[in-house]
């Protein structure tokens, strides 16, 4: 699904949805654009989009509400959504709020300032639903949980595991031979820890995506595996239930869990705030 995909952009901004929707259009796109919610809770259902992009409403909150309503909607929640958040100084006017950024459940995440061209590939590669085998470097210290992971992973048709590493030291060396789609890395490891060994990955081998196993879920390691140069974390206690669904988007370029977007969008603007 790339070329006459239709896609729907929501957005009260006219000048940012009018030049959104001629430089998708010039794409070969069939684009419809309102400026309301209740307007695209109608125009959902007609356009039968392919694509929401939501972007900015007011009052506050206006926006998220309508993520959520897109996302409990049986038939609309697999919709792919791609989020444009508020200018930072306008977040209390039109914007999302943390509490609200924490329950992110879209396919992407950016914020205003931005120009509709530098989009584009982003929204090529989220129509784009062809299945691709995702190739998997599994790192434990335990070779039980190794052994586990990889039983899990090996149903799955579209998954890989190119390799296993006992630790950070083994795990780079192995990405550089493997080149994986995605390192599935634990934490504390001998030798060399997991957030050191993503780290090294991170800058000598950024097309590897590094997925944290860790043993808390907590907001603060979001945090910590952000800045570590991760794509998202699992907590070890929900790995069987989020493993696929977590390797699938760290895969795919997209953050897992889905809130880890919106902490890595705005670590420089306060989380602590």
């Amino acid at each position: 699904m790339e070329k006459n995909a239709k896609i729907l952009i929501i957005d009260d901004e006219p000048d940012f949805a009018e030049a959104f929707l001629r430089t998708l259009e010039g794409r070969d796109y069939q684009v419809t654009a309102v400026s309301g919610a209740e307007q695209a809770r109608g125009m959902v259902g007609k356009a039968e989009p392919d694509m929401v992009i939501l972007g900015t409403l007011a009052p506050a909150g206006e926006a998220f509400r309508l993520h959520q309503w897109l996302k409990q909607h049986p038939r609309y929640k697999e919709i792919p959504l791609l989020v444009i958040d508020a200018r930072y100084e306008e977040r209390g006017l039109r914007g999302w709020k943390m509490e609200e950024g924490l329950r992110l459940e879209a396919e992407g995440y950016v914020s205003k300032p931005v120009e509709p061209a530098s989009l584009v590939p982003q929204i090529q590669s989220l129509l784009e639903r062809a299945v691709r085998i995702i190739k998997v470097l599994v790192v434990d210290d335990h070779t039980m949980v190794r052994d586990g992971i990889c039983a899990v992973l090996q149903l799955r048709k579209e998954m890989d595991v190119v390799g296993e590493a006992v630790n950070g030291q083994d795990a780079c060396e192995k990405v550089m031979r493997m080149l994986p789609n995605v390192v599935l890395m634990d934490i504390v490891m001998p030798v060399m820890s997991g957030l050191e060994a993503t780290k090294r990955i991170c800058q000598e081998c950024p097309q590897s995506r590094v997925l944290i196993l860790t043993q808390y879920d907590e907001e603060e390691n979001m945090l910590v595996a952000k800045q570590a140069g991760a794509y998202g974390f699992i907590p070890k206690k929900a790995a069987s239930s989020e493993l696929v669904a977590g390797i699938r988007a760290v895969g795919s370029g997209r953050y897992y869990p889905p809130a880890f977007a919106y902490v890595s969008a705005n670590w420089e603007e306060g989380m602590t705030s």
